[in-house]
Formats: structure tokens, sequence, C-alpha cells
């Protein structure tokens, strides 16, 4: 009789443990599959609103046959945030839907390369507008007076550069894996690390040195670039504040209202880039620590890493209303087209 209540007691204990088990991976499922439909919408919206904007400001070039320089500039961070969102958003959406796993390991380096350039892009271009939009609202007795002028030529050139340095520097990551993988493939090169949607080799404790002085210095650099221009910003408009104060609201000229409202948007954006910049490094830095990271954290790093190129063409499009923008131009090339093309 005791063997009999014994072994159902067993067995009571281990249907207990079976069903905490089915209920703790039904919870698991759950979580990830809540933070799948996160990503999806992030992705989703992300991909429409960059389309958007990219599309308006193509539509600019081809109907006015010009960009102001901000544009410009604007244009180059939206081709970033796609490169960000097609290598960190669509492959965490497929991977947290289980739809697909990334295994090739071709696929992995490309993956990885396209959503450094992208990220070192997203900086450097969001540097490139803050300071350029320091330089053009700063007064005319300023050091900058003379750069004032010469700025908006070696814009294009800047963003060329920035385009060739972001492709060539994060071009040696996948060249330099190869080439030690090749050298040392008889040594204990065996450590990997899993991003969720592809497993790389982890080669940190050799190329660390390397990293810190092609990528986290360059970023360091342009952050505090960044922190000081919207810095200057800050304290222009406060001043030209002051100064309204004692002229009267119809002797205040339309362009320095402009300028103001150009460069609150783009104080706004440089805002959002740094505070998500900041907590990205943060969850990176944290997930570099961990050789097997928990899903959470790699999941809430890869939402947190897309979250910019997610808002900024939203923050980007409150600036210039889109819609009414096409129809204007729109209603101005069906009623004058010849006019349009002499101009």
């Amino acid at each position: 009789m005791s063997q009999i209540y014994m072994s159902h007691s067993a067995l009571k204990n281990h249907c207990c443990h079976h069903l905490k088990g089915i209920i703790l991976n039904d919870t698991i499922a759950s979580s990830q599959l809540a933070i799948g439909i996160i990503f999806l919408l992030q992705t989703v919206l992300g991909i429409w609103g960059n389309f958007s904007l990219l599309y308006h400001y193509l539509f600019l070039y081809h109907t006015l046959c010009r960009l102001r320089v901000t544009d410009l500039i604007c244009k180059h961070l939206t081709i970033a945030n796609f490169l960000v969102i097609l290598s960190k958003g669509v492959p965490q959406t497929i991977t947290t839907l289980r739809l697909k796993y990334f295994a090739s390991d071709f696929a992995c380096k490309l993956i990885l390369y396209v959503e450094r350039v992208g990220r070192s892009m997203s900086i450097g271009t969001t540097c490139l507008l803050s300071v350029f939009q320091t330089i053009t609202i700063s007064p005319k007795n300023s050091c900058w007076k003379n750069l004032k002028v010469k700025a908006p030529k070696y814009i294009a050139f800047s963003i060329s550069f920035c385009w060739i340095q972001c492709m060539f520097v994060n071009l040696f990551f996948p060249l330099y894996a190869l080439y030690v993988s090749g050298k040392w493939h008889s040594t204990n090169m065996t450590n990997t690390r899993d991003s969720g949607y592809c497993v790389a080799t982890d080669l940190e404790n050799i190329s660390g040195s390397i990293y810190i002085a092609l990528v986290v210095f360059p970023e360091v650099s342009l952050s505090v670039l960044i922190f000081w221009a919207s810095g200057s910003m800050i304290l222009t408009l406060y001043r030209h504040s002051q100064q309204v104060q004692y002229i009267h609201k119809a002797c205040v000229s339309p362009r320095s209202s402009a300028e103001s409202r150009a460069t609150q948007s783009i104080l706004l954006l440089a805002s959002t880039f740094m505070c998500f910049h900041t907590l990205s490094s943060i969850f990176n830095i944290t997930l570099a620590l961990f050789h097997n990271p928990s899903w959470w954290l790699v999941y809430t790093t890869g939402l947190i890493n897309v979250c910019f190129p997610f808002i900024s063409p939203f923050l980007l499009m409150s600036r210039d209303s889109i819609v009414s923008s096409l129809c204007f131009l729109y209603m101005k090339n069906t009623k004058s087209p010849n006019l349009n093309r002499k101009t």
C-alpha cells in the first residue's frame, strides 16, 4: 500500500513539474509573440515613414531640380534609417514570429555589415545636420561668419565622405573575421554570439582595441559634437527669444521665424537621436558582457536599436507638411507646366 502511495505521489510531482514547464514555455512563447508583433509594427511603420519621406525628397528634387541643404542631409539620414530597419528590424521580426532562421554565415556577416553602416551613417548625418544648422543660425558677428557662406558648398562632399568612410571602416570587420578565423583555425575560436537571427563568431577579445579605435572613438566624438551643437542652438534660440520680446510681432522677419522653427525641429531630432543612441549603447554594452544573454535582453536591445529609425521620419514630417507640399507642387505642375520647365 505504501509503495502505491509513493508511486502515486511521484507521479503527481512529475505531472506538476511537467505542467509548470508547459505553462512557462507558453508564457515565454506568448511574450516572444508580443515582442514579434511590436517588431512587426515598428518595422512596417518605419519602412512606410522613411519611404514616404524619401519619396518626398525625390519628388521635390525632380520637380524643383534642387533641395535645401537640410533636406539633402535628411535624405541621406532617411537612407541610413532604411539600412538599419532592413538589417535589424526585418530579421528580428522574422525570428520572433518564428517564420525563418538565418543560418548562413555569409548572410549573417552581410546583415551585420549593413546594420553597422546604417548606424554609423545615422550618427554622421545627424551630427552634420546639427552642426550645419548651428552655423546657419549663428549671428553675423560670430566666429562662424566666414564659414556661414561656405558651409553649403561642402555639404555634398561631407556626405560622400561619410558614406565612403562608413562603408570602408565597417568592411574591415568581416574581412578581419575571415582572416583571423583562417589564420587561427586550429586555436580556440569557437566562441559564438547569438543575436537571435544569426550566430556570429565572437572576436571581441582580439579586435577589441581596433573596434574602439575605428568605431567607439568616432561615435563618442560625433556625440560630443551633437551635444555641443544642440547646446549652441538652444543658446541661440534663447537669445533670439529675448530680442523678440522687445520687437513688435509685425516687425519680426518671416525668414527668422522660419529658421527658428527649422532649428527647433532639428534640435528635437538631435535630442531624440542622442537619447535613443545612448540607451542603445548601454544595452549593446550590457549585451556584449554576456556570451549567452537572455532572449529578453537580445530582443529589447533590438527594439531600442530600431527606435530612432522608426521615429525620425515622423519627426521630420512634422517640420513640413508633406501632403500639402505634394498637393501644392502637383497643382503647380498641372496649371503651369511650361513655367516650371523654364525655371
